[in-house]
């Protein structure tokens, strides 16, 4: 079982005070922390906005709805995910929700097993996204730091140009395009040269057709030194 999510608080938003009982009881056996809340309005008039964890929100409440609550939290640039729960849901109201960014949505009464699986996740997909945020600034930062000669070479070695045909579109010698390639791998911290195409095409870069960089690929450690 993962434990991903171990620490994470679990926002739950239901006008009904049964409902909100019952969850919190199952969601703190789990050894989540769980903050409960009556409306939409009282989650938004929370003192901070949450950043992470989960919200099990109520599609049908007085006031504000849920569907309304993601559409604003949207807009405000809030990435926590949501598993509706809903007795009232519909076909199209799922679809509309999921749509809209929603990792899930359950009906009551839901059962507790499918409840912590779909948070869980929830969680794990939402961990995921940041990570993979995380590694394309990283990225952008490191590609910062070439030179606008280095970003003419990857781009002509993600389009899977060869060194010599480098060296004639830069009018320079090969040897000079090698040693681009080299510090263009140590600041990029490419293990290999197909890694420095993944990454490459991650950034836009070249935007050869994963064949056109497959091959280019193939050819350049086919070149690679042996010793």
């Amino acid at each position: 079982m993962s434990n991903s999510g171990a620490a994470k608080t679990i926002y739950l938003v239901d006008d009904d005070p049964g409902v909100l009982k019952a969850l919190s009881r199952v969601l703190r056996a789990e050894g989540w922390g769980v903050e409960t809340f009556a409306s939409a309005e009282a989650f938004l008039a929370r003192a901070e906005r949450p950043a992470e964890g989960c919200l099990v929100l109520d599609v049908s409440m007085p006031g504000q709805g849920g569907l309304a609550l993601q559409q604003r939290l949207a807009a405000a640039g809030a990435s926590l995910p949501i598993v509706f729960v809903t007795g009232h849901g519909d076909i199209p109201m799922s679809v509309q929700a999921i749509k809209a960014g929603a990792s899930d949505f359950l009906t009551k009464p839901v059962q507790a097993q499918a409840l912590v699986a779909a948070i869980r996740a929830a969680i794990e997909q939402d961990l995921s996204a940041r990570d993979a945020d995380a590694d394309a600034v990283e990225l952008r930062q490191r590609l910062a730091n070439l030179t606008p000669r280095e970003r003419e070479v990857l781009a002509a070695v993600a389009a899977g140009r060869r060194n010599k045909e480098i060296a004639g579109d830069l009018g320079v010698v090969e040897q000079t395009v090698k040693f681009h390639r080299a510090r263009i791998m140590e600041k990029m911290q490419a293990a290999n040269v197909a890694e420095l195409m993944h990454m490459a095409a991650r950034l836009g870069i070249g935007s050869p057709s994963p064949m056109d960089a497959d091959a280019g690929a193939a050819r350049s450690m086919k070149r690679a030194p042996t010793s």
